[in-house]
């Protein structure tokens, strides 16, 4: 009875909701939810607090959108004492159609029941009858077994009529139940394959479809959202539908409502030769398709399918509509976060940078996203020449490198990520000579006072070519990310451990530090993110110690390849994060 009283709620919105059986002083509630105390312990209420008694009295359902303004019910004690303002209330009977109560649905505000709503609780309190006659009769059966034998041919029919009402009870709960689970599981479902995954799940009971296939609308067409998971050879054979097509689908979002084809003669008669060998080769007889409004269009079909020929009467098909509406919802919002995810992703990767043709220098960058698609990060790489120095004789200008990133994963971190990007850019081309470390500190200094929620780890870093030499400067500062590795030309890899914290505007300006090195010809920069080496149940210092590796035996040929050969032994296929490879080769001398 408790789960009818919650069904209630969740379906009609309603922050109370009761099954109430009406005695001669007293109205006892076995079923209740969000009724206060000391009423819900005690579980019955005083005849001066029933609106329940007018629904018993008449024997027909009682709707008021305001007791306050009913002239017959402002003054009861409920509205004062228990906070009733609408009411919805619908009769519960018995095998001999006598009322025993009601289920009602009660609003702390004054609310316009809707003719859906009033169906809904309608088929709902069907549901709730049958029940509580099964329990009545099924006792009646076990007084009957007590009798003398002239009673037994009357327990007989009794037990039949007790099977029969089992039947319509159990049909009656597994409705409830699909719309219960409906409620609870499609609430939680992201992307759209989330919630093809669950509709797959959701119908089960005596009734259970064959298929149950969900269609997307996108201007002139129907598109089938494969199941994840299990290949269905409706979903091979035809994934796209044109609105004008002359299938059952189709026809819904045409004339914008619920379509049923009880068999194959209907499907003859009425839809197109293609349709009927399709259902043939499929071993569909009935199918029920329903359209999938949204808030402001319709959004698209639900189709559910039987091997065998199904009745769906009035009940079975006003469940299906309910649960087609939580399905709705549910599509509803994985597209609103599609559309924002796919926005997130093209931004992200509209600031990542096109590398610069260095003369001599080679460079290579390698970005792969998590694999979650909502798992927006704020990784980036970066790399860009500086001007010439006014006194530099050297044709080969500095080159300014940059990896990092930003905490969070999601379309907030994708934005601060590019707004640090730029004002690090500028922070360095601001302040000559182009200090690694000073261009941070601005940084700092600026996330300090501007409205920006930063934190992060980066290395900056900066190669100079030396005038009059092959060789060439490293100086870096490095804001509490994992250390750069530097690979000489023999081949001998060094982890770069200097840093400085991470970045936090909490921190304030800061002296930052930076770190030089020199380069030989033919020396390899690596600079990578966390998601590389960091994995939940892996060590990162074995994860380290393998990059290293990796780098001092391949680091001497193409970058390209380099890359590619790291993200292939060390990113998960299915990456948690998102993952940034940036490396930088020195120019080689060139052998006489």
């Amino acid at each position: 009875m408790d789960r009818f009283a919650r069904l209630v709620s969740r379906v009609l919105r309603v922050p109370v909701a009761f099954v109430s059986l009406v005695e001669e002083n007293r109205q006892i509630l076995p079923g209740l939810i969000g009724l206060p105390e000391p009423w819900a312990g005690r579980r019955t209420l005083p005849l001066s607090h029933s609106l329940c008694r007018y629904v018993v009295a008449s024997g027909r359902p009682l709707v008021v959108p305001d007791a306050r303004a009913d002239e017959r019910l402002r003054t009861n004690p409920a509205v004062t004492d228990l906070g009733v303002v609408a009411y919805a209330g619908i009769p519960l009977r018995d095998t001999d159609g006598l009322v025993l109560g009601s289920l009602c649905a009660i609003d702390h505000q004054p609310r316009s029941w809707e003719q859906g709503e009033l169906s809904d609780l309608e088929d709902l309190a069907a549901a709730c009858s049958a029940e509580l006659c099964l329990r009545i009769l099924s006792a009646k059966s076990r007084s009957a077994q007590q009798v003398l034998e002239t009673a037994r041919a009357a327990a007989e029919h009794a037990q039949r009529d007790a099977q029969r009402l089992e039947q319509e009870a159990q049909a009656g709960l597994d409705h409830a139940e699909l719309l219960l689970r409906a409620s609870e599981e499609l609430a939680q479902t992201s992307g759209l394959e989330d919630v093809r995954r669950r509709v797959r799940d959701l119908f089960v009971g005596a009734g259970k479809p064959s298929y149950v296939g969900l269609l997307v609308a996108d201007k002139d067409e129907l598109h089938r959202v494969a199941d994840p998971d299990i290949e269905h050879s409706v979903e091979q054979e035809v994934l796209t539908l044109s609105v004008d097509a002359a299938f059952p689908s189709a026809r819904v979002m045409r004339d914008r409502r619920a379509v049923f084809v009880p068999d194959r003669e209907t499907l003859v008669a009425g839809y197109s030769p293609v349709a009927v060998r399709f259902f043939d080769r499929m071993g569909f007889t009935t199918a029920l398709c329903l359209p999938l409004w949204g808030s402001r269009a319709l959004l698209g079909v639900l189709a559910i399918c039987w091997a065998k020929r199904h009745e769906v009467d009035v009940t079975e098909r006003a469940t299906l509509t309910a649960a087609s509406g939580y399905v709705a919802q549910a599509v509803e919002r994985a597209l609103y976060l599609d559309e924002r995810i796919s926005v997130a992703r093209q931004l992200q990767a509209a600031m990542l940078t096109d590398l610069p043709l260095a003369d001599g220098v080679e460079i290579s960058a390698l970005y792969q996203p998590a694999a979650d698609d909502h798992m927006i990060g704020g990784d980036w790489y970066d790399a860009y020449h500086l001007p010439r120095a006014a006194n530099s004789d050297g044709e080969t200008s500095a080159l300014m490198v940059t990896v990092g990133d930003i905490t969070g994963h999601d379309m907030h971190a994708a934005t601060i990520m590019g707004q640090i990007r730029s004002m690090l850019r500028q922070a360095t081309l601001d302040h000559p000579p182009y200090s690694p470390a000073a261009a941070l500190a601005a940084l700092d200094a600026a996330c300090s006072i501007l409205p920006l929620e930063t934190s992060g780890t980066l290395v900056h870093a900066r190669l100079d070519p030396v005038d009059g030499s092959p060789d060439w400067t490293l100086t870096w500062s490095n804001a509490g990310h994992p250390p750069p590795l530097l690979r000489a030309p023999d081949g001998h890899v060094t982890q770069l451990l200097e840093h400085d914290v991470l970045l936090h505007r909490s921190l304030g300006a800061f002296d930052r530090t930076e770190h030089r090195r020199p380069l030989q010809p033919g020396s390899t920069l690596l600079l990578y993110t966390d998601g590389l080496v960091e994995r939940r149940g892996h060590d990162m210092d074995a994860a380290v110690a393998q990059l290293i590796a990796l780098l001092a035996r391949h680091g001497g040929g193409s970058l390209d390849e380099l890359l590619r050969r790291i993200s292939n032994r060390l990113a998960h296929p299915a990456p948690e994060d998102d993952v940034v490879l940036l490396a930088v080769r020195t120019p080689v001398v060139a052998q006489p």
